[in-house]
């Protein structure tokens, strides 16, 4: 509802820098600053970019049986990750479809702290705490926890003159706790923009002063506030999939292209029957990356078409999940579901943007890799 949108703590930060806001999940939300998306998503790729993510959601799995309930919660093998290992990882149905995509902190067996979507949280806790019934208390920290990304080839370096301990020898996917700019935090090497980077978990109240150090050390690199439009260009030319667009209850894992977060051979999952008879028959359809071959844009929703099959419906063999411009990469680019007889490199589809057909050409892996 209008006027009830959540709002982070840095909030005021945000309208100080003259930020465009957005109700995005119920959240009031920084689309973009004075700058603009292309300069923002420019400064991630050449520099580094801050981002409020204070949005998402945390909590913890704890107790005895903390390790067997995310045994069986996973379809990553995160429950015999080593303490200090950040894991991704997918939560499925029965039906192998997604519930989430998050990302799991291990800290010890009994102790694990788990990173989920913003429009999800409520639903993720749930689903935690159903299927951890009395074995593991599920612990939600999402409101008093805030969460700030900061990426691009310049971050680390940054972050680590700030930090106590070593944050330039973490490896990728690792996690400590320490002090940056004097502030308490959880230091996870991780990101979701296709560069090297670390995201800051620290306490709402600490928040604006570490927001403010980040940003003074990162003006004078070229850095800059990044807002959801370049979060959104930045994770779709690393072909890094959202959840509610190219991941649902609809699509599993290995259609989505993320069999190598699935390990069917870890013992047994919620959805890991599912996946293991989708994985023997094989798949019908595929998440695949395309580039636009002319000027057009294809968008979330619009239809894969083949106009072979007919008009109207007939003719709709798949759907555009995302789709946008690439401003680093160039022209436009998206995913989408095709038939896995159309899912090669080099396949060409036809799109249906509003009602005039573009064509694309699948591309393989990622549309932008960083050097």
């Amino acid at each position: 509802m209008a006027g009830h949108a959540k709002k982070t703590p840095l909030w005021d930060v945000h309208k100080q820098l003259g930020a465009k806001l957005i109700d995005f999940g119920g959240w009031d939300m920084p689309v973009s600053y004075p700058a603009g998306t292309i300069k923002e998503h420019k400064a991630v790729r050449e520099a580094v970019g801050l981002f409020d993510v204070s949005h998402m959601g945390e909590c913890f799995l704890r107790g005895p049986k903390a390790r067997e309930t995310v045994a069986k919660l996973t379809t990553n093998a995160c429950e015999s990750a080593p303490a200090g290992k950040a894991v991704y990882t997918l939560l499925c149905h029965p039906s192998g479809g997604v519930v989430d995509d998050c990302i799991f902190y291990k800290k010890a067996d009994d102790d694990f702290m788990v990173i989920v979507n913003a429009s999800n949280t409520g639903k993720d806790l749930e689903w935690f705490r159903d299927h951890a019934s009395t074995e593991c208390d599920v612990v939600d920290v999402s409101a008093e926890t805030a969460l700030i990304a900061v990426q691009g080839p310049k971050a680390v370096a940054m972050v680590d003159k700030l930090a106590t301990g070593n944050v330039a020898g973490m490896p990728s996917f690792t996690w400590t706790e320490g002090e940056v700019a004097g502030v308490r935090c959880t230091i996870a090497r991780t990101g979701y923009t296709g560069e090297d980077g670390v995201e800051l978990a620290c306490r709402n109240e600490d928040a604006v002063r570490l927001w403010g150090a980040l940003m003074e050390a990162a003006t004078p690199l070229g850095g800059l506030p990044i807002g959801l439009g370049a979060r959104d260009t930045l994770r779709l030319e690393s072909k890094l999939p959202l959840y509610g667009n190219d991941l649902d209850d609809d699509h599993t894992p290995l259609e989505a292209g993320l069999g190598w977060a699935v390990k069917l051979d870890k013992g047994d999952f919620i959805g890991r029957a599912a996946l293991q008879e989708q994985k023997a028959k094989g798949l019908t359809r595929q998440l695949v990356g395309f580039k636009m071959d002319d000027r057009a844009i294809a968008r979330h929703g619009y239809e894969v078409v083949d106009r072979s099959r007919g008009a109207g419906e007939l003719a709709a063999i798949g759907v555009v999940t995302s789709g946008g411009p690439a401003p680093f990469v160039g022209g436009a680019i998206g995913l989408a579901y095709v038939p896995t007889a159309l899912a090669a490199a080099g396949s060409k589809l036809t799109i249906d943007c509003r009602g005039k057909d573009a064509t694309a050409t699948v591309v393989s892996g990622k549309f932008y890799k960083r050097g």
